[in-house]
């Protein structure tokens, strides 16, 4: 079974959706706001999620570029505007596609399969990561440099995983103790500085230049620069 997130500031739409997606095997989450739907999916995985651009406090359009920026789940946007224009905004924020309304069941099943068919096939070709001599491979979660393994436990190996999607950007404990083990930064502040700092013994060990990279934002939290040399 499939899980899509709803996120729809009118619960008939919520409602409408569920009723179109369930009988064919789609667990369904509904959220009336973005920041709801933001929050779940910092917590849980989903297959799918069709967002409403048109909501109060924060739009479709801004909830998407935030989802983007933690998260490459697929989103299709729905919304009543069907402008050349905000088709284009939704694309560009990184909706992966985009129906008006008003639409049939049929239409939206085959906009969802289509989706999650081509990033299926996209992250099949997308199982390793490499930098500079540095290869993770994620279906067997392995790492290794210049041919030699390095073990990572389960955390660092999804910590560092983090990092290579996404180079140069500055995470925060707390975002990160969000996103890998669903706790408060509050609660163990220090979990994150612990792992980073067993990443960083046993990528020196291997002789891989991780200072160069990895890199500490003093009062704010860490990010992989991809920029050094």
């Amino acid at each position: 079974m499939k899980t899509v997130l709803l996120i729809d500031d009118e619960q008939r739409m919520l409602d409408l959706l569920s009723l179109y997606l369930s009988p064919y095997g789609y667990k369904c989450i509904k959220k009336v706001s973005g920041n709801d739907g933001i929050q779940f999916l910092e917590k849980e995985d989903v297959d799918i999620v069709i967002l409403d651009v048109m909501m109060p406090d924060m739009d479709g359009w801004t909830t998407c570029k935030k989802i983007r920026d933690f998260s490459n789940v697929p989103i299709i946007m729905l919304t009543a505007r069907s402008a050349k224009e905000d088709i284009v905004k939704g694309l560009k924020t990184g909706a992966d596609d985009y129906l008006s309304k008003p639409f049939n069941e049929q239409e939206l099943l085959a906009r969802i399969e289509a989706v999650i068919r081509r990033i299926s096939g996209h992250k099949n070709e997308e199982r390793h990561i490499t930098f500079k001599g540095l290869t993770l491979n994620k279906s067997t979660f392995e790492l290794r440099y210049l041919n030699e393994g390095i073990t990572l436990t389960p955390k660092e190996f999804a910590l560092l995983e983090l990092f290579l999607n996404y180079p140069n950007k500055v995470f925060s404990r707390e975002h990160l103790l969000t996103t890998l083990w669903g706790l408060r930064a509050e609660t163990e502040d220090r979990t994150i500085d612990s792992h980073i700092r067993n990443i960083r013994e046993k990528l020196r060990h291997a002789r891989f230049p991780v200072d160069k990279h990895l890199k500490t934002v003093w009062g704010v939290g860490y990010k992989w620069s991809s920029d050094a040399y």
